[in-house]
């Protein structure tokens, strides 16, 4: 595990009414130098995608102009204050992404993962407004090629704490059916981690958020995970059930697939998050995030860092996932 400060912090946190929550892929946000440790070799400038610093600055320019696009909205008025991405290199390329922002100072929590392209999934928190407990990366047992990890994170805003569990579970290649047990070990893995939260106390706070690459209605899901689209069904079985984000939800999905929107990254909440103590959500909390520029002209799809291969210098093929908090008086 390692930890990492983007600039100094002053001071002790100080609780906000509300925490912000980000979950966003972020399409392939490496460096292009060569890792002779994973196969990265496409993502260079010598490589298949042709990968270049100038190419690499213009996409984290993209994601800092998302980020700095929520701040600005009326909706939020601040930066996320837990930000996690998939499909990122290193701890280095993060840091790098984020540390230009204006007026926030982000400290990361940075697993490396044996996925064998070398993306992991990466955690930043404003340490202005929470404070970080234990964290811990946990492996998915797979036979042949290794996947990403599980991150679990613990936090407190004010005196109230709560978890995030951040996945970014096998992806659907070549066949879906093939693939699914792949899922279904992730969400068994995800499943014991919830599953130990909940013992000693049935009303934790835990958001857990990623890319699952499976729908909602999905076994991995569905049935492995418990996602439900009922929040009484949560608020009585509180120690089996996630309400899942998407429910009743009037917006786009989040990845677009044959120009038909799908919702694979997912925020699921447990019991807690909807008793109003501690830490809760609202309705209307969650949002799939976009505006007219992170949206190709058709507005089927994200506008994409690369469409088939083809380099676009667009956002990324995904688009991010909002949920507002607020914190019990």
């Amino acid at each position: 595990m390692a930890y990492g400060i983007t600039c100094p912090a002053k001071g002790n946190p100080k609780p906000e009414k509300t925490v912000l929550f980000l979950w966003w892929n972020v399409e392939n946000l490496f460096d292009p130098a060569n890792d002779p440790a994973t196969d990265d070799d496409d993502f260079t400038p010598e490589g298949s995608m042709q990968w270049t610093e100038k190419k690499l600055l213009l996409k984290q320019m993209r994601i800092r102009h998302t980020l700095s696009v929520i701040k600005a909205h009326p909706d939020y008025r601040k930066y996320p204050d837990i930000i996690a991405f998939a499909e990122v290199e290193n701890e280095r390329v993060f840091k790098g992404t984020l540390t230009p922002l204006q007026g926030i100072c982000y400290k990361t929590i940075y697993y490396e993962s044996s996925d064998p392209r070398g993306i992991d999934v990466a955690l930043a928190y404003n340490p202005q407004t929470l404070r970080a407990g234990l964290s811990k990366a946990y492996t998915v047992p797979l036979e042949g090629k290794p996947t990403r990890k599980i991150i679990v994170a613990g936090f407190s805003a004010g005196y109230h704490p709560f978890h995030v569990i951040l996945n970014h579970w096998p992806s659907r290649s070549f066949d879906n059916q093939w693939t699914e047990r792949k899922r279904i070990s992730a969400a068994l893995v995800t499943r014991h981690i919830l599953d130990s939260l909940r013992l000693a106390n049935p009303a934790v706070d835990i958001i857990v958020m990623g890319d699952f690459n499976d729908e909602p209605e999905n076994r991995s899901l569905k049935e492995v995970l418990g996602s439900t689209n009922d929040a009484a069904k949560v608020k009585a079985n509180s120690r089996e059930i996630l309400y899942n984000c998407w429910s009743g939800y009037q917006g786009i999905g989040s990845f677009s697939f044959h120009n038909k929107w799908q919702h694979i990254d997912q925020i699921l909440l447990s019991a807690g998050m909807l008793d109003k103590k501690g830490l809760y959500a609202r309705n209307n909390a969650f949002r799939c995030f976009s505006f007219s520029k992170m949206l190709e002209d058709s507005g089927r799809r994200p506008y994409a860092t690369y469409q088939k291969r083809h380099y676009r210098g667009g956002y990324s093929d995904h688009l991010p996932l909002l949920l507002t908090a607020n914190i019990a008086e």
